[in-house]
């Protein structure tokens, strides 16, 4: 299995992010050890998908990571920011 996830960032940024070990790589978030956001913690996971293929993930990452793509996760995918 590989996972697409959301995580919502200290600095109200959302960051994309793919793998296949989802436990093992949110806590390397949390702990401060991804150069992409160990300055934006904490992070709260926002979602997560799981896809049976790599390449599926891959291309659903990519596509969350574009203008359209981001304006589809933040109305559909996650709850809103009180």
């Amino acid at each position: 299995m590989h996972y697409v996830y959301i995580l919502h960032c200290s600095d109200n940024v959302f960051y994309v992010g793919i793998t296949w070990n989802i436990k093992k790589r949110i806590s390397e978030h949390k702990n401060g050890l991804v150069f992409s956001t160990k300055y934006r913690l904490p992070v709260k996971v926002s979602w997560v998908g799981i896809f049976s293929t790599k390449k599926q993930a891959a291309e659903f990452e990519q596509y969350l990571k574009t203008g359209s793509g981001n304006a589809f996760f933040k109305k559909r995918l996650i709850q809103k920011l009180s």
